[in-house]
């Protein structure tokens, strides 16, 4: 499953990227608006994770997140409704479930069963902003969000196999 969520925010005051500080650099290069790009399996575990910026497409990181991934079906949202997308699902083997954008030419068929199953993805969403530190997005860099993504996700799926629940004080 693929998919993605905006994470924008306003720009730090000019006070806090004053002398030795933070280097200036744009909101964008910062990553203050930047998107997470999500490939979940079953039972919500995210397998591949990608963060752009907010200003980039959403099916401009589909190719990469679906190469080499062993799946029998691609439940993705609409922004991933391209031919390219769909023909390199194909070629991998995969069914794509992907409803097709209203401005389509040709309407494809999809199965809105299985494009239910979708919620997978977005609990792995869930999983991701119930830390404050993603959620509000304190990170200054893209490369610390990633890593407090990757953090995240990794604590998620020692909790999801573990036979114990992790708590934390």
């Amino acid at each position: 499953m693929v998919d993605y969520r905006r994470e924008s925010h306003h720009i730090a005051s000019p006070c806090n990227m004053s002398k030795g500080r933070q280097p200036r650099q744009g909101p964008h290069e910062r990553g203050l608006n930047s998107k997470i790009h999500l490939a979940a399996v079953a039972h919500d575990l995210p397998v591949r994770v990608f963060v752009t910026s907010g200003t980039k497409a959403d099916c401009t990181q589909a190719i990469a997140m679906i190469d080499g991934l062993d799946a029998q079906y691609l439940p993705a949202d609409r922004g991933y409704d391209s031919n390219e997308i769909i023909h390199k699902a194909v070629s991998s083997g995969m069914e794509a479930v992907i409803p097709p954008k209203r401005n389509r030419k040709e309407r494809r068929a999809y199965d809105k069963h299985l494009y239910k199953v979708r919620h997978l993805v977005e609990n792995a969403f869930l999983h991701l902003k119930q830390w404050r530190g993603i959620a509000t997005r304190y990170a200054k860099t893209t490369a610390s969000f990633i890593a407090a993504v990757q953090i995240r996700l990794h604590r998620f799926m020692v909790e999801s196999f573990s036979p114990m629940r992790v708590v934390t004080v």
